[in-house]
């Protein structure tokens, strides 16, 4: 066990260490430094994608670091994969085309894709998804225009991703795609899509009838998961997604039919719903044998790990245990789905008394009800022994009214009836069973006292003093509690008091971490506090082994350095020689603990037997898909350099403005003249708006070398030799020609604002365009 765990830290470690790593090469490009040439760049970024892909074949062939040296393979193979995306993004910023568009994606899209059929690896799956289905997003909604849709477009275009991601949850679901995280991220999207399609709010036209698709295709959901292959965790999910369709039709008939008689139907409605849940699932739980759980190891699974360079499943983790069902009865799915039932009829019931008491009740402070009616059903909630009242309608119930009374005690602003409030909502802490129990009642006890604390202090002069001030005294209440939660409760109110105070301490310290200058250096101090504490935090609970304390931790560290992509202490050039600094000294130290660790006997034999480098098992392929990638940026270097150098130089009237981009670092938008050019002159594109699309514009030589916008260019047609044709395409509203991003070093887009007026282009003869420079003259 100790040396599990040990293992499993150092492990931690270097996942820790080349994150940091990344992030600093990530920096390093968007700070688009001046001091580096654009062929400069180009070589650096190859030359990275090469020293990953290397490192990775080192790894798989040299035991450096014995019982690890697979696993740093294929991170290393993962890192490789993340450095030809940033490499992409680069050549974007060093050619000034479009930031983060659907195009860098779905690029970056390809070797990942690759990489997952090769190595069946679930990162490069992940990876794969997120990358399609940002370019999907991206196509249809670009971040540089606002995208205008129909209802039956915008129907389409949820279509689009509903479909995908039912076919890759069918893949998976049949086992023609093995990757359980794809399958549920995908079936969670599906469903997500699906109700998205049902929104009589935004589509007026088609929602009600989507309504019918989608009950049907949950219906199907509970047939299958229950009768042709009985999946837990799939019939949970699809629990959830007929209570999401349920809540979600209850406000729409709420807001069309609002009044007296609609909340009595509710309520109706409600009694009906628990009544005939009792009685189906009396007949649920008599259903027959289960088959195989996910997780479970299947014939299929089994022959495929006979096979060489797969991986064996190690039965002898708690996961795999636990993945084969003790009972293979119906009573876990009937409870799982008889839960979400009650949940969702007891949070009607409430939505319906709450709406008809508001109604009907003749009075002229609303919120005194409120509050009234969620004191006396946490009381009584309180009071009544667990014997007598189902658990799941009970913790719906405390919900409900820890929801209404906070909501009630904001409207009324009195800080007694707040402190009233808290002290309830403390007994209903102490009174709740369960971790997620515990942990909601948690959360509403840690909005009472924000309120209290906004209500007592909402008078200071700025406001900025009492938001900081309820921020930091929340963070130290917290953290007083996580530290006697170890001397004062009994074992189980104490457990779940420090995995709540312990979350809630980080999140209102990293909360912390975004505010101004408090007294001088402030900001830097907490910042600098906040991630020597968090990561320490992540070696002591793993040595501790607390691992609920462990996983927060480095939950924690990953979203910091995530959200600080921009705001953490100083420029991006600056942060990006510290985060490879800590990088580099946090591998360091690793590596020595992992020289210190030995790598003998039983356990460390089993480790190896588990992990094995897909660099190792497909090196050919794995070639072939490196220099595949280095060939897509060999190609648009050359392709964006023979541009510049052979293109025509175009001079252009322009007015930015500036955003930012994920990857590429700072820029500015451009807005040419000759984007909205006069109607006399691009008639054909006012007519109709299914004339968007594809345009050639025909560009003459107007004041000052100035380019205008003179015509569209009809196929056939000959030019003067004064006029070249510049391709673009037409929204409905402008024109976008593929030169609208300017990248800057940062910091520097204020002067660009100020300074620029014109914008030097190369357009190529097929009508191609690239930026080249901008200019006050």
């Amino acid at each position: 066990m100790n040396f599990m765990l040990r293992f499993n830290a150092i492990r931690t470690g270097y996942l820790l260490g080349i994150s940091l790593v990344l992030a600093a090469i990530i920096y390093f490009f968007a700070s688009n430094w001046g001091g580096l040439d654009r062929t400069v760049k180009i070589v650096l970024a190859a030359a990275l994608i090469v020293l990953f892909y290397g490192l990775s074949f080192v790894f798989a062939r040299i035991r450096a670091v014995p019982g690890q040296q697979a696993f740093l393979s294929n991170i290393f193979l993962v890192a490789g994969c993340i450095a030809f995306g940033v490499s992409v993004a680069l050549l974007g910023q060093i050619y000034n085309s479009h930031a983060d568009s659907y195009g860098l994606f779905l690029i970056w899209s390809v070797p990942a894709l690759l990489l997952s059929w090769i190595t069946r690896y679930n990162p490069f799956y992940v990876l794969s998804y997120v990358l399609i289905h940002l370019g999907l997003w991206l196509y249809f909604y670009p971040t540089m225009q606002s995208a205008s849709y129909s209802e039956l477009e915008s129907l389409s275009i949820a279509g689009v991703f509903a479909l995908v991601n039912l076919g890759l949850f069918l893949f998976t679901f049949l086992r023609r795609l093995s990757s359980i995280p794809l399958k549920y991220i995908s079936f969670i999207v599906f469903h997500i899509a699906l109700l998205t399609m049902t929104n009589s709010f935004a589509l007026d036209e088609y929602g009600l009838v989507m309504n019918i698709p989608c009950i049907a295709v949950i219906a199907i959901g509970f047939y299958v998961f229950i009768k042709i292959r009985l999946s837990k965790t799939l019939l949970t999910l699809n629990a959830l997604a007929a209570s999401a369709f349920a809540v979600f039709k209850f406000i729409e008939l709420a807001e069309a039919y609002s009044s007296s008689l609609f909340f009595v139907f509710g309520l109706i409605f409600v009694a009906l719903l628990l009544t005939g849940n009792v009685w189906f699932f009396r007949y649920l739980n008599r259903l027959g044998e289960s088959s195989p759980e996910d997780g479970e190891i299947t014939d299929e699974q089994k022959r495929d790990a006979a096979k060489p360079g797969v991986e064996t499943p190690d039965m002898s983790t708690p996961a795999a245990k636990t993945a084969v069902p003790e009972e293979r009865g119906s009573e876990w799915i009937s409870k799982a789905v008889s839960r979400m039932i009650k949940v969702v009829g007891v949070l009607i019931g409430s939505i319906s008394l709450i709406g008809l008491i508001t109604i009907t009740a003749n009075v002229n402070h609303t919120e005194y009800v409120l509050l009234g009616v969620s004191l006396l059903l946490m009381l009584l909630m309180i009071v009544i022994p667990e014997s007598r009242l189902d658990s799941v309608i009970r913790y719906t119930l405390l919900t409900i009214s820890y929801i209404t009374g906070l909501a009630a005690i904001l409207w009324s602003d009195q800080t007694l009836l707040s402190v009233l409030f808290l002290f309830v909502s403390i007994a209903g802490w102490f009174r709740s069973r369960g971790k997620r129990q515990l942990f909601f009642a948690y959360v509403f006890v840690n909005l009472n006292l924000a309120t209290i604390l906004f209500q007592q202090f909402q008078e200071w002069e700025r406001w900025s003093w009492t938001y900081e001030f309820i921020i930091f005294a929340l963070f130290f209440v917290n953290a007083v509690l996580y530290g006697i939660s170890y001397f004062v409760f009994k074992a189980g109110l104490r457990e779940h008091l420090r995995d709540s105070s312990l979350f809630f301490s980080l999140l209102f310290l990293f909360w912390a971490t975004f505010f101004e200058d408090v007294f001088p250096h402030s900001y830097m101090l907490i910042n600098v506090f906040y991630f020597v504490v968090v990561t320490g935090m992540v070696f002591a609970f793993i040595r501790l082994k607390q691992k609920s304390a462990a996983i927060t931790s480095i939950v924690f560290w990953f979203i910091f350095i995530g959200f600080k992509y921009y705001d953490l202490l100083w420029t991006l050039l600056y942060k990006s020689f510290t985060l490879a600094l800590l990088g580099v000294l946090a591998l360091g130290i690793t590596w020595w603990l992992d020289r210190r660790t030995p790598h003998s006997g039983k356990a460390a034999s089993e480790a190896d037997h588990r992990s094995f480098s897909f660099m190792r098992l497909s090196p050919l392929l794995i070639a072939i898909v490196i220099v595949l990638q280095l060939g897509m940026i060999g190609y648009q270097t050359a392709r964006s350099e023979t541009l510049l150098a052979t293109g025509a130089s175009v001079k252009l009237k322009l007015a930015p403005v500036d955003p930012r981009s994920v990857l590429q670092g700072d820029y500015v938008v451009l807005n040419y003249d000759i984007s909205t050019p006069p109607p006399s002159s691009m008639n054909p594109l006012q007519e109709e708006d299914w004339n968007r699309g594809k345009v050639k514009v025909v560009l003459t030589p107007g004041d000052q070398g100035v380019y205008i916008a003179n015509r569209l260019y009809q196929e056939g047609e000959k030019l003067a030799k004064h006029e070249i044709v510049l391709n673009g395409q037409w929204d409905g509203s402008r024109i976008q020609y593929g030169i609208e991003n300017y990248f800057i070093p940062e910091g520097t887009g204020r002067t660009v604002e100020q300074n620029a007026r014109y914008a030097y282009i190369r357009v190529s003869r097929n009508g191609d365009a690239l930026l080249e420079r901008l200019a006050e003259s």
